[in-house]
């Protein structure tokens, strides 16, 4: 194994799990998925997968009775944790999606994307692929230069803080796709599903985060 630690993958009933699995299965780590605290307490790395919407995620997580723990884990114990894509939105305070607070474990909010008048033809979600400017070093990126991701996404999470700014992407206007917050990385795209380059992201949360 490339790393002896535990990753769990918090199930709250979205998100692709199991492409999420098969990608650090073959990078041979140790992962699993969890549904309470009992399996979650002893986790040494964390993914918050994300398909859906914000309000109902955030239920689900609520209902499941992880969120102490995780709080505990991620704020206090400083244990490495990854969010994608509406796993990234509810790290932030709130989303313009719904009315259910987020987890507040970073200083941003979810935005609904608004373009100008010249840019009404984009559709909505933004779905496919696109390229990521990579803002600043960062383990997440490690040995990356110039990295295409698989986007799928109506909202994105705006920032209050430029310093945890990773990477930003075009898409009518420029967006925060990843970012960093201590132990807390997260991204708007999905690596399970963008193939070399996703392989290469979750091997360096893997390694290095």
């Amino acid at each position: 194994m490339i790393d002896s630690k535990t990753i769990s993958i918090v199930d709250y009933g979205s998100g692709n799990i199991q492409a999420i699995k098969n990608i650090l299965l073959t990078l041979n780590v140790n992962v699993r998925s969890v549904t309470n605290c009992n399996e979650l307490v002893s986790s040494e790395k964390l993914i918050l997968p994300g398909v859906g919407a914000f309000d109902f995620v955030m239920g689900e997580l609520n209902a499941s009775g992880m969120i102490p723990m995780l709080n505990q884990l991620v704020l206090e114990k400083r244990v490495p944790v990854l969010g994608i894509c509406v796993g990234m939105q509810i790290m932030g305070e709130s989303s313009e999606e719904g009315k259910v607070k987020g987890l507040n474990w970073i200083n941003a909010l979810a935005k609904k994307f608004v373009f100008k008048n010249d840019q009404s033809s984009l559709p909505l979600p933004h779905m496919g692929w696109n390229d990521v400017s990579i803002l600043k070093e960062s383990p997440l990126f490690t040995g990356m230069k110039k990295p295409s991701f698989y986007f799928l996404h109506t909202y994105h999470l705006a920032t209050l803080n430029s310093k945890m700014d990773l990477g930003s992407t075009e898409y009518g206007h420029d967006f925060i796709s990843a970012v960093q917050h201590k132990n807390i990385f997260a991204t708007q795209f999905h690596p399970e599903k963008s193939h070399l380059d996703g392989v290469q992201l979750m091997k360096n949360f893997v390694e290095y985060c």
